[in-house]
């Protein structure tokens, strides 16, 4: 388990003084750091079509990408390459505990966890990302600038590679084993290799106007919600029949406005929305077929897992109603058991002592029942 070091890393300052505001550096974030996965099972990772992956190197002082699945790198050399693996908390339950120490950030603003292995010299270029992120130093060192946040120009390098015009550090750094780089979206960026390296990044990002408006859009098409046609039947004879005037363009207003101020249509679609995978899951249903005395035993045995990078959210105005929200869809339970379905959706992991209060209660063993058997739950070995 991943803790931040209390010493030399305040919650309470970092989101006063930098969140989404300027970097930072904290040496020492994490006290004896251990990677959570070894370069070989990264490499292991990158063969499989499931997992996003990229290699990023160059050739003749050209910046080159490619895409995954990879079965070798022997070509590749000894320097100046990289290999990211996306989504890193799907696929490794060990590397997903990276995440546990951020949550103080709410999960729907999560985008991944990244790994990037890189041999000296290796790097992606300089950068601007639209997304805060903590980077985490793991095995070796690798150098970083960051500039100011401003209006730079930005650039093709190749075709998968935008890169930002050379830039002024206000931070340049070594990052060493245990230390976190935090930068905020905006901010030109660029990280280089010393010595053969792992760097975890936990990513937190949010949408634009545009992509809720076009996600709610789809939403209502596919529930076929909101389609009340705009009435005016106190309608006035109009002098100007080219014109939209001030009052239709009220009456429009008014009709959408209606549909933002509908909180059970916006309360379903932001909760489907944002629970959407933005990754493939590793979903493995459990076709057995548990009996309720059976569950009740394993949950007496065994922690409770969420499947990797499975998304899980309620409303506090609801989930005491009986309504939570998972993998995209509204997910209904009998209202007795919300407590404990809160605590599924804010932990990772339902350990056996705080399920022993439910694990007689034959509507959250139902309700475990349909979890395991989608393959979003599953027991700890």
């Amino acid at each position: 388990m991943y803790q931040l070091n209390d010493q030399v890393f305040s919650i309470d300052e970092f989101l006063r003084d930098y969140w989404q505001k300027k970097p930072v550096v904290i040496r020492q974030g994490f006290n004896n750091f251990n990677d959570p996965i070894s370069a070989d099972e990264i490499a292991g990772l990158a063969c499989d079509e499931a997992v996003q992956s990229r290699l990023v190197y160059k050739q003749n002082d050209q910046w080159q990408a490619e895409f995954g699945p990879f079965e070798d790198y022997q070509h590749l050399g000894e320097e100046n390459w990289s290999l990211i693996v996306q989504a890193l908390d799907h696929w490794s339950e060990d590397a997903a505990q990276l995440i546990e120490p951020f949550r103080f950030i709410p999960h729907w603003r999560l985008d991944d966890l990244m790994v990037s292995f890189a041999t000296p010299g290796g790097g992606v270029g300089p950068h601007i990302d639209l997304y805060d992120v903590f980077i985490c130093q793991g095995s070796g060192s690798r150098r970083w600038r960051v500039g100011d946040r401003g209006d730079y120009h930005e650039f093709a390098a190749h075709p998968a590679l935008l890169h930002v015009e050379p830039f002024e550090p206000m931070i340049d750094v070594e990052l060493n084993t245990g230390d976190i780089l935090y930068i905020p979206p905006g901010f030109p960026h660029d990280g280089v290799t010393l010595e053969t390296s792992l760097s975890f990044s936990v990513g937190f990002r949010t949408n634009s106007g545009a992509n809720l408006i076009s996600g709610l859009a789809d939403h209502l098409i596919d529930q076929d919600l909101a389609t009340t046609l705009i009435e005016d039947p106190t309608r006035t004879a109009s002098n100007h029949c080219g014109a939209i005037d001030a009052s239709d363009y009220a009456l429009i207003k008014r009709h959408m406005q209606a549909v933002f101020e509908d909180d059970t249509l916006m309360q379903r679609f932001i909760g489907s929305f944002l629970t959407e995978a933005k990754h493939e899951l590793d979903i493995q249903p459990d076709n057995e077929s548990y009996s309720t005395q059976e569950l009740s035993q394993l949950l007496a045995e065994h922690d409770l897992v969420r499947l990797g990078g499975l998304r899980a959210f309620y409303f506090s105005e609801t989930i005491e109603q009986g309504t939570c929200y998972i993998n995209g869809e509204p997910c209904q339970f009998d209202p007795d058991i919300s407590p404990i379905v809160q605590q599924m959706c804010d932990h990772v992991r339902l350990s056996k002592d705080t399920s022993a209060l439910w694990r007689d209660n034959t509507l959250f063993i139902e309700f475990i029942k349909q979890q395991i058997a989608r393959g979003y739950w599953y027991f700890a070995e």
